[in-house]
């Protein structure tokens, strides 16, 4: 029973920091050291990705007219033609991140996923949020249709260093990408959400491959809770976030991830001592 609030709990982390671009690998990190799940560590790895699947479940429902290209006209079923450009877009922004995850992701695991590189991802990006949103005033791209294959694949450059370096954030990374190329807050919060699609899903997929669906009866509940409850606050929270970027910028989860490094780091200090 214990296992399974652990579990609630790491699947309100991972609904509100999967889409909040302040990296749910930083709260993770600090969740489990708080309420360590007692699960083997082979279990864990993959359900810190899986997990994920809710919060994606929660972009598919809320999202679906806006990603699903098959419409009924006059009772034939017909394919949306924006709707697919969208999906072609999104496809080329996941190429640079899928070609290198594939090959290094293991890699990159054993090289950034520490204490420090985490730190220093959230605190560098942290800087970055807030220098752009001073700056960065002009705004070119105001709907998902304007979106070149150029600017989307430079995006998606933008994601493959959130997969090269834990802590980055892949919302945070994207959106910062995107504020960078002159799209507009709303958009590029909307193409970062479709843009996990893919990505999440392959992303989860390998790591259950790689398990091999090996499951205990307590670690299926366990990953089907965690799922459960970050699909329910995903949400909430994908609604607050369109709400609240409509009224504000970025600037706040500049700060926050900036004091959230600051915080890891001394954890990692003390923990050293």
């Amino acid at each position: 029973m214990l296992e399974i609030i652990k579990a609630i709990f790491f699947g309100i982390v991972e609904g509100i920091t999967e889409w909040l671009p302040i990296s749910s690998t930083g709260h993770m990190i600090l969740l489990n050291e708080l309420i360590k799940l007692d699960v083997s560590k082979d279990f864990y790895d993959m359900f810190q990705v899986v997990i994920q699947l809710g919060a994606i479940i929660a972009v598919v429902i809320l999202f679906w007219k806006q990603i699903f290209p098959f419409k009924k006209k006059e009772n034939k079923v017909c394919l949306d033609k924006n709707i697919m450009s969208l999906w072609g877009k999104i496809i080329v922004a996941c190429v640079p991140a899928a070609i290198i995850g594939l090959l290094f992701d293991e890699v990159f695991e054993k090289l950034f996923y520490n204490y420090v590189c985490v730190a220093l991802a959230l605190i560098i990006f942290g800087i970055l949020f807030i220098v752009i949103e001073n700056k960065n005033k002009k705004v070119k791209i105001n709907s998902l249709s304007e979106l070149t294959y150029n600017t989307v694949l430079l995006i998606g450059i933008f994601q493959l260093i959130a997969a090269i370096f834990p802590g980055t954030s892949r919302s945070g990374a994207t959106i910062v990408g995107a504020l960078l190329l002159g799209v507009s807050r709303t958009v590029a919060a909307e193409f970062t959400f479709f843009l996990a699609i893919p990505v999440m899903f392959g992303a989860s997929l390998l790591k259950l491959i790689k398990f091999s669906f090996n499951f205990t009866g307590i670690e299926l509940t366990i990953l089907l809770v965690g799922m459960f409850v970050a699909f329910i606050t995903s949400m909430f929270i994908i609604k607050f976030l369109m709400g609240y970027i409509k009224k504000h910028d970025f600037k706040v989860f500049g700060y926050y991830r900036i004091v959230l490094g600051i915080i890891v780091l001394l954890y990692a200090f003390f923990k050293v001592l």
